[in-house]
């Protein structure tokens, strides 16, 4: 066999084996997300009568999850950046899987008071930790092994685990709530979170396997470079790209999060079945994967910067008509609201991002640059956006001060799009280089 079909059959393995890694270890963060908005608020967090501070509650411990999210960036930054993307994903995984698994043993508000919340939090945060260090060595894994003229295609297939892990998570919650109503809320909701334990040895096991990223092995590994403090360089060297991959993040994460977990929090308090857009998202989110990697294609054609400019102002345009298309409560609307939320606005920018990030960085500090510049951002935009969009809603029993939190998110991401020049690498569509 020739060294190019080497080459080629390795890349397929390592796409196989990192989708299948990233989809088990998102199926893990985002039940907490799915579960917050259903179920966590009436059994962790009761705040009386009104069910919105319940889920306000609820969103909180969502928040602190990605508030601990840089610290595991540059933790799992430092250990890619100077030992290897591997081992890093490996601890990820290990991580996630330990703390879902225990969240479904844990006891409710009513059996232990007040220590149920707090040790729901510090489980959170210990998935935050491990979220923080995962999105940025599996992006690395695959573009660091694509060819130069194919990386946003490659890199893309980073996000399609992305988009798995939140259709089986929200797979499981559909097919558990079809219990009654006092089986799922005693013992029902408890069952995604343990089939975590199977989902931790199939991709620790994964993730074992996996060659080692080539780019890292030859530009990195060999040289002093891999003894240096990568997090201290990255800031000190890189602060405008971290800024700029923040900028990016903003709009594609804030948008992301309000389309999945508020709309469902959204429904259950306008009367909309959550049923209907549980089903509503998990088609979307189908549809999304696709459309991720034909998002990821086209970047290698017509430049990162425009199909990710594409998502950007789709959001602005699109923020007030999907809430009016969720509020007719037609089933086919629903979905509607949802497929041009998610693979059209939000798969334009996500497909994008793994290769355009990345290419604001050289090799020796890429993992951190990612990793911080995606992490820090994804404190305000995802971690807090279905808090704020909640309180709003609370304070206005209304839609459009979320729409216009929307617009906004999207007007910044545009904005930061302007600062990248079309002589910086994304263009070429080639890593930068030391």
């Amino acid at each position: 066999m020739s060294q190019a079909s080497d080459k080629q059959s390795s890349l397929g393995r390592i796409v196989v084996a990192s989708v299948i890694g990233n989809a088990l270890e998102w199926y893990d963060f985002f039940l907490y997300g799915t579960a917050a908005a259903l179920i966590f608020g009436p059994l962790f967090f009761p705040a009386g009568t009104d069910p919105i501070l319940g889920t306000m509650g609820a969103f909180a411990g969502f928040a602190v999850g990605f508030v601990a999210r840089p610290l595991g960036g540059i933790i799992f930054g430092h250990i890619g950046d100077r030992d290897g993307r591997k081992k890093a994903l490996v601890i990820t995984l290990s991580m996630m899987g330990v703390a879902t698994f225990l969240i479904g043993l844990l006891p409710t508000f009513q059996q232990v008071g007040y220590l149920a919340p707090v040790c729901l939090v510090i489980l959170r945060i210990v998935q935050g930790i491990a979220s923080g260090g995962e999105w940025g060595g599996g992006v690395l894994m695959l573009s660091e092994n694509a060819p130069a003229d194919r990386t946003g295609f490659f890199a893309a297939f980073s996000q399609l685990g992305v988009s798995a892990g939140f259709v089986l998570s929200a797979a499981a919650f559909y097919l558990v709530q079809m219990l009654p109503t006092e089986d799922f809320m005693s013992w029902g909701w408890r069952i995604p979170f343990l089939a975590s334990v199977v989902i931790f040895g199939v991709g620790v096991y994964i993730r074992r396997n996996l060659p080692e990223s080539r780019e890292f092995e030859r530009d990195v590994s060999t040289k002093d470079e891999a003894k240096h403090l990568p997090a201290l360089q990255v800031l000190r060297e890189h602060p405008k790209a971290v800024l700029q991959a923040m900028g990016l993040r903003l709009a594609e994460n804030g948008g992301g999060y309000i389309f999945l977990a508020f709309s469902m929090a959204y429904a259950k308090f306008t009367g909309l079945s959550t049923q209907v857009v549980l089903s509503g998202v998990m088609v979307a989110m189908i549809i999304e994967a696709f459309s991720i990697l034909f998002w990821g294609w086209l970047s290698d054609i017509i430049g990162r910067r425009t199909v990710y400019a594409i998502g950007s102002v789709s959001l602005i345009a699109f923020a007030f008509p999907f809430f009016w298309l969720m509020d007719t409560h037609q089933p086919l609307l629903v979905y509607l609201a949802l497929c041009l939320g998610l693979p059209f606005s939000h798969g334009a920018m996500i497909g994008t991002q793994p290769a355009m990030m990345g290419e604001l960085f050289p090799t020796h500090v890429r993992y951190t640059g990612l990793a911080l510049g995606h992490e820090i951002a994804s404190i305000f935009a995802g971690g807090f956006a279905p808090l704020i969009a909640t309180a709003l809603f609370a304070a206005y029993k209304d839609a459009w001060p979320v729409a216009v939190m929307l617009m906004l998110f999207g007007a910044v991401t545009t904005l930061t799009l302007l600062t990248i020049r079309p002589s910086q690498p994304e263009l070429a569509g080639k890593p930068a280089t030391a």
